[in-house]
This record gives structure tokens, sequence and C-alpha cells, in this order.
């Protein structure tokens, strides 16, 4: 019999959960500890004396694109491992990936090494994404899964802001600091390797499919199709624009004429506070968001948190603002980004067991290499560090999402 209640889960289910979790939380600590020290660590590579060189701008957003290029790819190949070697197995590696690969990037002394050190840890940060999330859902009752996408996406908030507060605690530090931040989520590995067992669905699976498992190839196979294909559309449009905004606004806000004469030490600490606004209001919005899809089911939830995402970033860069008035602005943002929790529990399950991890991550991450070329391109628009343009196009991106996404499957739990 399911379990309704938080007491009638299993001891397993409960570290399978807690191992998720964490593994999202680490998550969003080492995806963002480069945007909060991009600026400053990019102009110290260059050689440059000031962050709104327009070099900065156009190396820093090239590294960035590596990053969502391999996080593309690591959503297919640890999506891969996940599906063939069991989600615990891969979860270990994922995390063991990009915790190496961000501690690494303290040692970058051209542009290009930070490039591939963020390529690298990109491709675990990919990948942990799908594993958790397949974890998830093949642990926990499906009755609670809006709640429990809400609670997943909460732990990557809770990472960011774990990033900003090790940004304000270095803040006087040289930027390369922070990446020795990044090393903590290796300790979580020998727990999970000991403690978090298969889940039955997988295994059961794994095991009655012998050699016939599945392909890639069986993604675009049959009714699969157009399943595939609509989610790749929406994943794609949407994460470009919305790594648009996580990248290309906090290298605005800190190239503001007012910004400028601030210390270095006062940047930082203004780039944490807008990350605190973003990501605080996003955990409202994560719960809100797992309430209407409650309501009205996931692709009608999707659908309205896109088109708010769309009216709030015409809001917020339709005009020159100060960065008192952008500041207004960010919260109702970050509240939008609920909507993308709502993937986490709704895509696993579109996908039968033996290609779930694969399905997922492959799907949504391939947003990724969208998004990477999206955030170098809307980079071109900026002048002198003034990226307030590029994020007005970015933002209007949400409609086609919006429009795309009312293809999606209508499914509840």
């Amino acid at each position: 019999m399911p379990a309704t209640r938080l007491r009638d889960l299993s001891p397993a289910q409960w570290r399978s959960g807690l191992a998720a979790w964490l593994g999202w939380t680490f998550d969003g600590l080492d995806m963002h500890l480069y945007t909060l020290v991009a600026a400053p660590f990019v102009a110290e590579l260059l050689g440059v004396g000031s962050t709104a060189d327009p070099k900065v701008g156009h190396y820093g957003s090239i590294i960035q694109g590596a990053f969502l290029l391999g996080w593309a790819f690591g959503g297919g190949l640890f999506g891969r491992i996940g599906d063939r070697l069991g989600r615990s197995k891969a979860l270990v590696l994922t995390i063991l990936t990009y915790a190496s690969f961000t501690g690494l990037s303290f040692f970058a002394t051209q542009w290009w090494h930070l490039m591939i050190f963020r390529f690298l840890a990109a491709l675990g940060i990919g990948g942990e994404w799908a594993v958790g999330a397949s974890l998830i859902a093949e642990t926990w009752p499906p009755r609670w899964r809006p709640w429990l996408a809400a609670v997943l996406q909460t732990g990557v908030n809770i990472g960011i802001i774990g990033a900003g507060l090790a940004n304000m605690l270095l803040a006087s530090a040289p930027p390369r600091y922070l990446f020795l931040v990044g090393i903590l989520p290796a300790l979580l590995v020998l727990w999970i390797r000991r403690a978090v067992p298969e889940p039955e669905e997988w295994s059961t699976a794994h095991e009655g499919s012998g050699s016939n498992t599945p392909k890639l190839r069986d993604l675009f196979a049959g009714g699969q199709r157009r399943t595939t294909l609509w989610i790749i559309a929406t994943c794609s449009i949407s994460l470009t624009a919305h790594w648009a905004f996580m990248f290309w606004h906090q290298q605005h806000l800190r190239n503001l004429p007012e910004v400028l004469s601030l210390s270095a030490g006062e940047k930082n600490k203004l780039a944490s506070i807008a990350m605190y606004l973003v990501i605080g209001t996003s955990i409202v919005g994560n719960f809100f968001s797992g309430w209407l899809a409650k309501q009205v089911g996931y692709r009608n939830a999707i659908v309205a948190m896109f088109i708010a995402y769309f009216c709030c970033m015409l809001g917020a860069y339709g005009t020159p603002r100060d960065h008192h008035a952008i500041l207004n602005w960010l919260p109702w943002i970050g509240f939008c980004q609920g909507g993308f929790a709502l993937f986490t529990m709704y895509l696993p399950p579109l996908f039968p067991t033996l290609i779930r991890t694969t399905g997922a991550g492959f799907c949504y991450n391939i947003g990724r290499i969208t998004a990477a070329l999206g955030t170098i391109f809307f980079g071109l628009f900026s002048t002198f560090g003034d990226h307030r343009a590029g994020l007005l196009y970015a933002g209007m991106l949400f409609l086609p999402a919006a429009a795309v996404a009312c293809f999606l499957p209508d499914t509840r739990d």
C-alpha cells in the first residue's frame, strides 16, 4: 500500500530522498559560483583593468556557453549511465565530476583553462539533474510528485544561496578562491554509495531486460517521438531565455553607472543580494507551481508561469533602470522561476523505466545547447557593460516557450 504520510515512508525512501536533495543542493552551489565572480575573474585572467571592458563580456559569455554545453552533454551521458548501471552509482559519479572540476577552476591562469574546467564540471551537474529526478520518481509515492518537485528545486535554490553566502564571506579575497567551496560536495559521495540502494523499480526492470535494453533512438520511435520532440522544443526555448537572465543580469547589475564606482567588495555584496532576492522568492515560486500543477495539471501550470516570466522581464528591462529599481523587480522574476521546478517530476514518468534517466536528462538538458548559444548571442547586444537589451530580448522568448508548451502531454498525479 502506498505511503500517505511522511511517517509511513521506509528508511530506504528517506535516504534516497535525502541523497537526491543534497545532490541537487550542491548542484546549485557549484552551478552558480561562476556567475557570481565571472566579471572580476575573467577580467583578471584577461589582464584588463575594468569589468566593463567588452572583452570581459565576450569571453565570459563563451565560458558560460561552454558550461551550458557541458550540461547538455552531461544530461545524456550520465542519463545513459544511470539507466545502465543504476541511479545510486550514477549519482556518485555525477557529484564527483562536478565537485572535482569546480575545485580545479581555482588553478585557471588563462580564460580557456576556466572554460574547460566549467565544461567538465557541467557534465556532472547536467547528469545529476536526471539521475536525482529518476531516483525520487521511482522511490517516492506518485501522488506527492508536485510537492517533491518543489522540494528538490528548493535544494538547488538553497545551494545557490550558499554560493551567495560564500561569495559574501570571501568578498575581500581574490575571485578564484570561491571555486574551492565547490569541492565540498565530494564529501557526500561515500555516504551515498553505502546508504542509498538502487530503486526496486529499476532493479526489476534491469534484471528482466537481459540484453534488450532500450537505445537512445527509442526516444524518437513510435508514440514516444511526439512527446520527446515537444519536450525538447519547450526546454530549448525556455532555458535559453532563463539562462540568459541568470548569467547576464549579474553582469548588467555590476556595470550600471552608479555601481561601477563601488569597490570590488561592495560589488560582490550587491551581486549576492541580487542572487538572494531571485533565489529566495523562487523557493516560494516552487511551491506555488506545485500547488498550481495540482489544480490545473503540469502543462497548464508551466504555460502560466512562462507567461508571468515574460511579463516580469518586460517590466524589469523594458526601460533603463538604476540598480535600486532593478532590485525591486528581481523577486518577481525569481518567483516565476518556480515553473522550472515542475519539470523535475513531470518528465521522468513520461519515459519507460530503462530509458527514463536518458529520456529526462537528454530532453531537458538538450535545451542547454541552445541556451549556450543564446548566452553568447544575447551578449552581442551589450554596449560596454550594458546588457539591458539582451536581457529584454531574452525575456521575450518566454512567449513562444509558453505557446510550444501547450502541446506537451496533459498529466496530473
